[in-house]
């Protein structure tokens, strides 16, 4: 790994609300990143574009939905390599660090400090933690949840909207 990429990836990281940092770190994702790379016979440079991928996803910036399509685009694998990539990744990195952060969330005050509209939100989109995220207009208006956290893969408000319009 190059040490700009190193740079990158902690002043990203750094940028996130503590809980996403805490679930982040809590994996050596960078490492399992480059075994994951060694494994498909990546050159050094593609490992590199491979972790900037995987950066891209666990800050948010790109959507998982397109990961396997951006990593035959960005590294130059075939779709099948790709796709398999995108597997094994997602198993080893973006789901435990997923699952971390619905444990802190589980555990943590946005929980606690629900209220019916997060619980509506919840059973409405089968179970997903998420709702409990605080919006920012309801942290300015309200003082008493200032824990208040953003889960590691962001979810579009909008395209929430509309599936739950009635």
């Amino acid at each position: 790994m190059t040490e700009k990429l190193k740079q990158v990836i902690k002043r990203e990281v750094e940028k996130l609300p503590k809980e996403n940092q805490e679930a982040i770190n809590s994996l050596g994702w960078v490492v399992i990143s480059e075994e994951i790379g060694k494994k498909h016979l990546l050159s050094e440079s593609e490992i590199n574009d491979l972790q900037a991928q995987n950066l891209l996803v666990l800050v948010g910036l790109a959507d998982p939905d397109y990961y396997s399509q951006n990593i035959e685009d960005e590294i130059g694998t075939s779709k099948d390599e790709a796709e398999k990539i995108a597997v094994e990744v997602f198993q080893k990195i973006f789901t435990p660090i997923n699952d971390t952060l619905i444990d802190n969330l589980k555990k943590g005050d946005a929980v606690k400090n629900s209220n019916h509209k997060q619980n509506l939100n919840f059973i409405l989109s089968g179970g997903d933690y998420s709702a409990f995220v605080e919006q920012k207009d309801n942290i300015m208006n309200d003082t008493k949840n200032e824990g208040a956290v953003v889960p590691v893969f962001s979810i579009k408000k909008e395209n929430l909207k509309r599936k739950f319009d009635i």
